[in-house]
């Protein structure tokens, strides 16, 4: 029994620890998602700012499995090649290891303070920036005590009459422990988590130090298999970064438990007070190791992952390849509450052809393919005709089966449907012919001005999602947010027309040779993100929470 209570009360402290990493991961992302994703998109001048960029954000993230899912999606997407995506992951390795070993420093006098600042920002913030940044301070505090925690349930280990046995066979099986790296870190989903847990283990003399090097390896090639699971989905160009990323750990990883298995550890390390510290030190070399080895050969396991992981024989249109199966059911038209319920799926249907089209747009500016263009355009049509069944479905549903309330619902639907159906047009009328009149006058935007379209694109994109939860829950609270996004676009468009205008007194020739193309796709998105935001005004209008008039 006591046996249980101690194993019970050590899963409880490392789930803990991994909701903690999760909850600051989140927070970061929550903040400066999209400025990580930008820093990831433009990390493609020279391998070693690659790997700095890499480096910098998994050390935000706490995560450099959220690193090599960006880089694969970038690479899949044609923005950065197979060796500046493994030149990020390398150096998003690096990243994550110098966060266990700051994490591994006894903090614990900081634990009630954190979560003291993180829990009056959390709970009292108005601001979502604050709020967010209340969820980190907490996490972070809720790290520290899980690590306190994992301290004092492994005090009895310490005692057990078994824990000889188990660890002297360990240390003399290395492989054995090799393995249980790779099964635990699997298992969490989570490097950082799986080696702070063994670094707590080694420090508490619960386990020996070559035990946890080894486990440390096999965590180290766990993160990797982690990566290739969750970028399995992806096209072959976009599974190539985190397969080359594994065949660098796994060589690395087993060279590393071949050497550790033939040598004696110096006596400095042996006797050492804070073995647990020795162990992080390990894995932060081990994967500085690996940066400085392989980073130069980028360019090789490109071609070595390429060969492995041929392209696949796709046509253009498989790229925007979508249910075509209408989601209205006219047999459910005498029951208008079905009959709404069909139509808003199909609603839903006719968005996802809608972020099919406007997800990649910014990839034709730099690299307009009129092939790919043709398909979006076909796909507006599409857009077009999903537009006109909503319509006429709507108009068929029964009159006198219907409240005054379905009715408001019919027309906010049928409102919402042409809002999408322009939104295709803006993309494949407007945007797309702006990025061929680019492409063909061989036009170039500022690094500043590109950066800027790319930020209103990214939360265009986070406007939609917002809008389409709105859609299907109605929540007032959400309505409101998606309301206050489309004031703060408009006002970042507003900020970046005035650098631009800067720009252009400042004589800056790619701003002025590109100066319409730049205005006219600010001004799209921002019209864009006014249709999604339109779907938030009737439940707004419904709850009080709208003004009649912006008139003073």
């Amino acid at each position: 029994m006591d046996l249980l209570f101690l194993l019970i009360n050590l899963a409880g402290a490392a789930v803990l620890l991994l909701w903690a990493v999760r909850m600051v991961r989140k927070g970061v992302e929550q903040i400066n998602g999209g400025a990580m994703r930008r820093m990831v998109r433009r990390a493609t001048v020279g391998r070693v700012r690659a790997a700095a960029t890499g480096g910098a954000v998994a050390m935000l993230l706490q995560s450099s499995t959220a690193v090599a899912l960006l880089a694969a999606g970038f690479v899949s997407s044609g923005v950065v090649s197979v060796a500046q995506g493994l030149s990020l992951l390398l150096g998003a390795d690096l990243g994550s290891a110098l966060v266990v070993q700051v994490l591994s420093f006894d903090l614990s006098w900081l634990m009630p303070l954190l979560l003291l600042v993180g829990g009056v920002l959390y709970l009292g913030g108005k601001r979502r920036a604050i709020i967010q940044a209340g969820r980190i301070v907490f996490g972070i505090a809720l790290v520290l005590l899980s690590l306190r925690l994992m301290r004092e349930a492994t005090i009895p280990l310490r005692e057990s009459e078994f824990l000889p046995i188990v660890a002297t066979y360990l240390n003399n099986d290395l492989v054995t422990s090799f393995l249980l790296g790779v099964l635990f870190t699997w298992l969490l989903h989570s490097s950082v988590a799986a080696v702070l847990l063994a670094a707590m283990l080694v420090s508490q003399s619960v386990l020996p130090l070559t035990v946890g090097l080894a486990f440390v390896l096999g965590s180290n090639l766990g993160s990797g298999l982690i990566a290739v699971g969750l970028s399995r989905k992806l096209d072959a160009s976009g599974r190539r970064v985190p397969i080359a990323n594994l065949f660098c750990r796994a060589a690395a990883a087993i060279t590393a438990l071949l050497v550790l298995r033939s040598i004696e550890l110096p006596a400095l390390v042996t006797t050492s007070q804070s073995p647990g510290q020795w162990m992080v030190l390990g894995h932060v070399l081990f994967n500085a190791a690996l940066l400085l080895l392989f980073l130069p050969a980028a360019g090789l396991l490109e071609k070595l992952t390429c060969a492995l992981v041929a392209d696949p024989v796709v046509s253009a249109e498989g790229e925007f390849a979508f249910n075509r199966t209408s989601a209205l059911d006219r047999g459910v038209l005498h029951l208008p509450k079905l009959g709404l319920a069909s139509a808003t799926r199909e609603l839903l249907r006719m968005s996802d052809m809608v972020e099919l089209m406007l997800r990649p747009v910014m990839e034709y500016y730099d690299h307009y393919d009129p092939q790919r263009a043709l398909c979006m355009r076909e796909l507006d049509i599409e857009v077009n005709k999903a537009h006109l069944s909503i319509k006429l479905y709507l108009a068929d549903l029964s009159d006198s089966e219907m409240s005054q309330q379905d009715i408001n619902h019919s027309v906010e639907l049928s409102n919402f449907a042409i809002d999408l159906e322009a939104v295709g047009d803006i993309v494949s009328k407007s945007m797309l012919d702006l990025a061929r009149a680019k492409h063909d006058n061989k036009l170039s935007f500022s690094d500043a001005g590109w950066d800027e379209l790319l930020k209103l694109h990214e939360q265009v994109l986070a406007n939609m999602r917002l809008a389409l939860n709105v859609l299907v829950s109605g929540d007032r609270i959400s309505a409101r947010q998606l309301v206050e996004e489309k004031e703060r676009l408009r006002i970042q468009e507003r900020k970046s027309n005035v650098k631009h205008l800067r720009r252009l007194r400042a004589g800056a020739i790619d701003s002025i040779e590109s100066s319409n193309i730049h205005l006219d796709t600010a001004r799209s998105l921002r019209q864009i993100n006014s249709l999604f935001a339109s779907v938030a005004y009737p439940i707004l209008s419904q709850t009080g929470d709208l003004l009649e008039s912006r008139l003073a």
